[in-house]
């Protein structure tokens, strides 16, 4: 990638999540002079700790800040707050709720209200060359056909308080970006690593690859509708990547990037090579929705699935996000590499970790 020309003083919201986490990772790797600052709610300090720890990286270059975005000077100290605003160059704001059940007031707490505390310390930094916000595809909400970057309120409804807090959150940024240097980032559906199949959590598509990888073969997995829709899927490593290399262009400032597959696979297409891989049958398809989400809930394949409603109803939605911008600003360099790639990292990684399925899945708050 190009390096900075200069030497960045930089601000991450929401370690150690795991988005943040894999950013902090790739700006250690592609920045060996930029100091980083780390926004931690003082409940995640400890995790904070360890996770850097993992890293193996100089503390001279991380600096942990034990504060939160919802709050006024972002909860820190009125000599953290002063040291901030006048060093910092870039801001990376990753925090944010995004468990699609989550009560409305406290998205929009969060998402809202976060990103809107971020702006108005942006407004105070003296050196500021550039706020990235980490929003998401699908402010698009219940859009169909294609989505285009520049686009954002096109009279949408939202599906979840998830969505539409992303939106005003987004909406609050845009309107900022007549007055600060602003870069928007929408990735679609997070999934582990390309290389080590990493993830943290069962969420999203993870709900039917672990029922395809660990559910015994005699079960048959139903397929939520015909999945003949595009399921656009993008690993982590890929978003972090994309994100700081963009980040670091100059022209970037008042755009925004969707960081999205521009060949996605078709839902039914994704799961049977999943089941392929897998060495199993292949789920059955073309079950109604409503009968897909009944048997979700029969005990022993609730346990697998969680009735995953949200995801379930993206299988059977038309959309295409367009990613010209994203594709121009990479200049044919990291780009997302096609799933059949890297599928394979994915499965492995969810048949060693024995993740929690006990745990309330698709739940993270981060910063």
């Amino acid at each position: 990638m190009t390096e900075p020309s200069r030497k960045r003083d930089i601000l991450i919201t929401g370690f150690p999540s795991f988005v943040a986490r894999k950013l902090v990772e790739t700006i250690l790797n592609d920045e060996p002079d930029a100091t980083i600052r780390l926004l931690v709610r003082p409940d995640a300090l400890d995790e904070a700790d360890r996770q850097l720890q993992k890293l193996d990286a100089s503390r001279q270059r991380i600096h942990l800040l034990s504060g939160d975005v919802v709050a006024l000077d972002l909860g820190l100290s009125g000599r953290e707050y002063l040291e901030l605003i006048a060093n910092v160059t870039d801001i990376y704001h990753i925090a944010s709720i995004w468990f699609l059940g989550v009560e409305r007031s406290e998205a929009f707490e969060v998402n809202v209200r976060g990103a809107r505390n971020i702006l108005d310390t942006a407004y105070e930094m003296q050196h500021l060359e550039r706020l990235n916000h980490l929003s998401t595809a699908f402010v698009s909400g219940d859009r169909a056909g294609v989505i285009m970057e520049e686009e954002l309120d096109e009279g949408q409804g939202f599906r979840n308080a998830y969505e539409e807090s992303k939106f005003r959150a987004e909406q609050a940024m845009r309107q900022a970006m007549e007055h600060l240097p602003i870069s928007i980032f929408r990735p679609s559906i997070i999934v582990g690593d390309s290389r080590t199949g990493e993830i943290d959590r069962m969420a999203g598509p993870y709900y039917l690859i672990n029922a395809l990888v660990n559910m015994p073969s005699i079960v048959p997995i139903p397929m939520p509708g015909r999945g003949d829709k595009p399921l656009n899927l993008v690993p982590v490593d890929f978003v972090c990547r994309a994100m700081h290399r963009i980040s670091c262009r100059d022209d970037a400032a008042g755009r925004t990037f969707h960081l999205c597959d521009p060949n996605p696979l078709s839902a039914r297409r994704v799961f049977q090579l999943v089941a392929d891989r897998a060495g199993r049958s292949a789920p059955v398809s073309m079950l109604p929705y409503r009968l897909t989400s009944l048997l979700m809930k029969f005990p022993y394949l609730e346990r697998f699935t969680r009735n995953p409603r949200q995801f379930m109803d993206d299988f059977n939605h038309l959309t295409i996000y367009n990613s010209i911008n994203t594709l121009d600003a990479l200049e044919g360099q990291d780009l997302c590499p096609p799933l059949p790639t890297y599928l394979d990292a994915l499965i492995a990684y969810v048949r060693a970790a024995d993740l929690d399925l006990e745990m309330p899945l698709g739940v993270e708050i981060m910063g």
